[in-house]
């Protein structure tokens, strides 16, 4: 798609296809901290060049319009949860499939956790100078075992029969697999004990009614995910040892920015 470059008023400003924030651009072999989202290390999985040309060459790539009803879905559960979590009490969700032994967990920093944009779970690399982080949706607790429980929100609108097998088996579903690993493996390093099964809470809006009238009906679903973190540690250190590289690494050949960005140049001659 194409992308406009404006400033924090909306208004349109030239775009230079570079990023002009230091902070987020890495130095190769650096000794400052440098931080490293949960979708940013999801890019180095994609095709370690487009994340190169990102974090370490700092090329500002064009960026994808928000999506505002999952938005606002992800906003009124947060809401729902909130109220509970205030009273200790289970979400409506958990009696109806048998989890009246869960309830949201009180954290002082449970806003920290949630907030992706300034703050999210975080914790050190090992000894490295890296940080990772991710804003969760939100964070439950088994009351039986003491062990917290990570959750995230998904919005869809699908006819297809909603059951923990083919949602989770769904080709673009293993990103979502692998961003539960990733905010276990958090919580795991911050010194808490996790339930070894994680939980979409699925909103799947119904397109079967006869009308609309102004109303949207949704079904929803918990599906459990029992995570799987060992993958991670090793593919940090890959993320880590590209990013102290001075040449760029090969691209993904499925990539299609990287084909967009060669055919461009070819055509450009």
């Amino acid at each position: 798609m194409l992308d406009l470059k404006r400033n924090s008023k909306y208004q349109l400003i030239e775009a230079t296809g570079k990023r002009s924030r230091k902070s987020s651009i890495y130095t190769p072999k650096q000794t400052e901290d440098f931080k490293i989202s949960r979708s940013k290390f999801a890019d180095f999985l994609i095709c370690p060049r487009c994340f190169y040309l990102d974090r370490v060459v700092g090329l500002d790539a064009p960026g994808t319009p928000g999506w505002a009803l999952n938005e606002a879905t992800d906003i009124l559960y947060k809401k729902e949860f909130d109220i509970c979590r205030k009273n200790q009490t289970p979400h409506r969700l958990f009696e109806q499939y048998g989890l009246n032994h869960f309830v949201p967990f009180q954290h002082p920093e449970i806003d920290k956790w949630r907030d992706s944009m300034h703050h999210g779970l975080s914790a050190r690399f090992g000894n490295t100078n890296i940080m990772l982080f991710g804003g969760v949706d939100d964070v439950w607790i088994n009351k039986e075992t003491n062990k917290l429980i990570v959750v995230d929100y998904k919005s869809q609108s699908s006819e297809r029969e909603i059951t923990t097998n083919n949602y989770l088996n769904g080709i673009f579903k293993q990103g979502y697999k692998m961003q539960m690993d990733f905010y276990v493996y958090l919580l795991r390093e911050m010194g808490f004990d996790v339930h070894p099964d994680a939980y979409f809470v699925v909103c799947n809006g119904d397109r079967t009614v006869a009308d609309f009238n102004g109303l949207m009906k949704f079904d929803e679903y918990l599906i459990p995910y029992e995570w799987n973190t060992e993958w991670i540690h090793n593919e940090v250190i890959n993320m880590i040892d590209c990013m102290n590289s001075n040449s760029l690494p090969e691209s993904n050949k499925s990539c299609k920015n990287c084909a967009y960005a060669a055919q461009r140049a070819i055509k450009e001659l």
